[in-house]
């Protein structure tokens, strides 16, 4: 099913916030041509009492999907991110394109129903699992944009430059051996990829981390630039040790050395960026390059907390992502966002702007803006020139009760609930129905074929 040319709604989250009586115009192709409020929609159906923009999800590995929930056994008090990997690997270990396909369109159609409308796949699974190529060296690549078309949602895939193994450059471990790619084929992958990009595909470039990549290679692949105007997303200052391997090898602290070695800008996404020093922030928070925060994930892996009214206060940009897939909610990404403010600062209402403001909304706000923008796409906003990525609410839901619209932001976001999420659109069809996604039976049913041969 797909929109009408020409809608209306009770009340909709517009970038300047709440608006009454809006009427949406939206072409063929998915895009919203017009915004206009009043009492103009005399005639015209109703999409809904209340609509906000979809959330751009802006860093998600689809395969870790199907460990999530299997690294939770402690190993005698020295788990950490680096033990949680090595979990990582052997799962990705046993991963193949059929797979891949499957596991990814399931976590993309919980995202939908969820409240993400878009994902930016972060994907340095290329080879097979020794090493050597397949028969089509973009297999696992082709399988995420499949898995992306299957369920509907928009993507912004994320080839990643994986070569060595630490700030050393050793060479990659036995099990990182799949994640390879030469500097050249992955110039030439991205390249290749790029052909397949339409409205609801975009590809950029990642490199997976500083670590992973030499400075000489970084400096080469970014100034080849092989997806003009594309985004490029890395890794970055995520854990303490990856900061003080960094300041042992070369000298400076990541973010820093970043700065001072490639042309930081709007365009690049730091993923993390956990661990900043008040320098590299206000640095980084005037190239207007995104952080990209994954607090959920960050806090299964015992990350650390991103210094995020110190962020806040210098204007930064920062979306959010779901990352390891422990979780699938925007909302929930954004509740564990401001409650670890709270507890770290003993205070509430964090991310609020002035006396009186929205919590809920500053934070819902503010991420689909720099989610979109880590995205490359235009999406994030019910504005002209946006695709019509569009969530209906439920105002009749349990946790909407004796609430209005301008409440509905903090309810989803510090409440929740089962069935505030009605409809969902993306690019003008919708793929989400009475809470499910339209194909959600099909699409789980192999996702538990493939999850029993995993075991």
């Amino acid at each position: 099913m797909r929109l009408p040319d020409r809608f209306r709604c009770d009340h909709a989250l517009l970038p300047d916030g709440w608006a009454d009586d809006v009427v949406i115009a939206v072409d063929a192709a998915g895009t919203i041509t017009d915004v206009a409020r009043g009492d103009l929609g005399t005639g015209l159906p109703t999409l809904g009492r209340w609509l906000v923009a979809g959330m751009p999800n802006l860093h998600s590995h689809a395969f870790q999907r199907a460990m999530a929930g299997r690294a939770e056994r402690g190993d005698g008090g020295g788990d950490d991110f680096w033990s949680w990997r090595e979990a990582m690997y052997a799962v990705a270990s046993r991963i193949d394109p059929v797979s891949l396909q499957a596991i990814a369109a399931e976590s993309y159609a919980r995202m939908l129903e969820a409240g993400y409308s878009a994902v930016c796949e972060f994907h340095y699974v290329h080879r097979q699992p020794d090493g050597s190529r397949y028969a089509d060296d973009d297999a696992m690549s082709l399988a995420l944009l499949a898995a992306a078309r299957e369920a509907g949602i928009g993507i912004t895939l994320l080839p990643v430059l994986y070569q060595v193994g630490g700030f050393d450059g050793r060479p990659l471990a036995p099990r990182q051996r799949r994640f390879a790619l030469g500097t050249d084929d992955f110039i030439a992958q991205v390249a290749r990829l790029r052909r397949a990009e339409d409205a609801d595909a975009r590809i950029g470039v990642a490199l997976h981390s500083l670590r992973a990549v030499s400075p000489e290679v970084l400096a080469e692949v970014v100034s080849a630039d092989p997806a003009p105007g594309a985004p490029i997303h890395i890794h970055v200052a995520e854990q303490l040790a990856e900061v003080d391997d960094c300041l042992q090898a070369r000298g400076a602290r990541p973010v820093a050395w970043l700065l001072d070695h490639a042309e930081v800008d709007a365009r690049w996404c730091l993923v993390h960026a956990t661990h900043l020093s008040a320098g590299e922030r206000g640095r980084l928070a005037a190239t207007g390059a995104v952080a990209g925060l994954c607090p959920t994930t960050e806090a299964n892996l015992g990350d650390g907390l991103f210094a995020f009214p110190e962020w806040q206060a210098l204007g930064g940009v920062y979306g959010i992502g779901s990352d390891s897939q422990v979780c699938l909610s925007p909302f929930e990404e954004l509740r564990w966002l401001e409650y670890g403010q709270r507890l770290r600062l003993l205070r509430r209402n964090v991310a609020a702007p002035k006396l009186g403001g929205s919590c809920g909304e500053a934070l819902w706000r503010a991420a689909c803006l720099g989610s979109a923008q880590a995205s490359g796409r235009a999406v994030g906003a019910i504005a002209s020139g946006c695709r019509a990525d569009l969530l209906v609410l439920d105002p009749e839901a349990p946790a909407f009760m004796g609430r209005g619209h301008v409440e509905a932001l903090d309810t989803l976001v510090f409440v929740g609930g089962e069935g505030t999420l009605r409809d969902a659109y993306v690019g003008g069809r919708r793929v989400v129905a009475g809470g499910r996604h339209v194909d959600r039976d099909r699409i789980t049913a192999r996702w538990r074929a493939v999850m029993r041969a995993l075991g």
